[in-house]
């Protein structure tokens, strides 16, 4: 029997393969472990389950070694854990990649269409009593049927929400550093950026997609333009992006994630024709349980020493 360490209090059942294979589990009390607590909680762990939330970092991975074996988050990205510590400490890292894909591009295409057509801003008024009755030139947004969507980095996310674009007659368009073999593919980011009348942003965070979309590329966009992203914040430049709306570069932006989660840019929450929404890609309960549940696998098999399904490739001392 090991003892799991869990940063946060997950959804019922999401634990269950752990707990049916007999490990112990040290879970708050309240809704979460500090980064402190963990930290303090490290040296008695053979495992932690965390969320992207949690900062696993070099201090935590040192307080776990040698006795901590697996970080096992329940997320697909895993920017919140410092790779070069797990892999100097031994520690494998797992994430749950595929079990969030189609609740999360419903989300995206749930942005597209608020932030075409304005939605948000029209129900603002209503509730706010600021709504006098039809008039022709209310809320004038943009057509998504039969529009260019252009689909930046075009895994498992990007292809479900060009599949939800076929539903809606769209033409697709999409960016991704390999060719795909697939029709709409361009080499050129800022070719794919100047021929969508949408473009959907889902890449993982690295070095090299921080401010991916930064002013310039926004000026490459169409004025009657829609962003949307549901990727990682930082792969946004929020105070460009705020700027663009606000002298309109483009037309509308709808968003589920930010640059310093959970503060929001105060230009971006005053932008015009702009949805914006609490990280909830992936927030329904069958998705969220689903997610616990494979980072608990994960954890699970690594502790009996095997390989995990999902295992994220650590750095190397060539590659670090």
């Amino acid at each position: 029997m090991a003892r799991v360490l869990v940063t946060r209090r997950l959804p019922p059942g999401g634990l269950d393969p752990l707990t049916e294979a007999g490990h112990e589990l040290v879970e708050p009390d309240g809704e979460r472990f500090s980064h402190d607590e963990v930290v303090a909680r490290a040296p008695d762990a053979d495992a932690i389950v965390s969320l992207l939330t949690d900062r696993i970092d070099a201090a935590v991975l040192a307080a776990g070694a040698p006795r901590l074996r697996v970080v096992a988050n329940v997320a697909v990205g895993h920017d919140n854990i410092d790779l070069d510590a797990a892999a100097e400490h031994g520690v494998v890292v797992c994430n749950t990649p595929g079990v969030l894909d189609e609740t999360t591009a419903d989300l995206a295409f749930l942005l597209v269409l608020a932030a075409a057509r304005r939605a948000w801003e029209a129900e603002s008024d209503l509730r706010g009593g600021r709504w006098r009755g039809w008039d022709i030139d209310q809320y004038l947004g943009r057509d998504v049927h039969g529009a260019v969507l252009g689909v930046v980095g075009f895994g498992r996310i990007g292809q479900a929400v060009a599949r939800r674009a076929a539903g809606f007659g769209m033409e697709v368009l999409h960016h991704s550093r390999n060719d795909t073999g697939m029709a709409g593919w361009r080499r050129d980011l800022d070719t794919l950026l100047a021929q969508s009348d949408v473009v959907s942003v889902h890449v993982p965070l690295t070095v090299e997609t921080r401010h991916l979309i930064d002013a310039r590329r926004l000026h490459l966009m169409k004025p009657d333009a829609v962003l949307v992203n549901t990727s990682r914040g930082p792969v946004v430049d929020e105070e460009a992006l705020a700027r663009a709306l606000e002298d309109g570069t483009i037309f509308a932006a709808g968003l589920d994630v930010y640059e310093r989660e959970p503060e929001v840019h105060q230009r971006l929450l005053a932008a015009p024709r702009t949805v914006l929404l609490p990280h909830i890609g992936s927030a329904t309960v069958a998705t969220r349980t689903r997610m616990a549940q494979v980072a608990a696998r994960n954890a699970g098999t690594a502790l009996a020493g095997q390989r995990p399904e999902n295992l994220v490739q650590l750095p190397t001392k060539e590659s670090s």
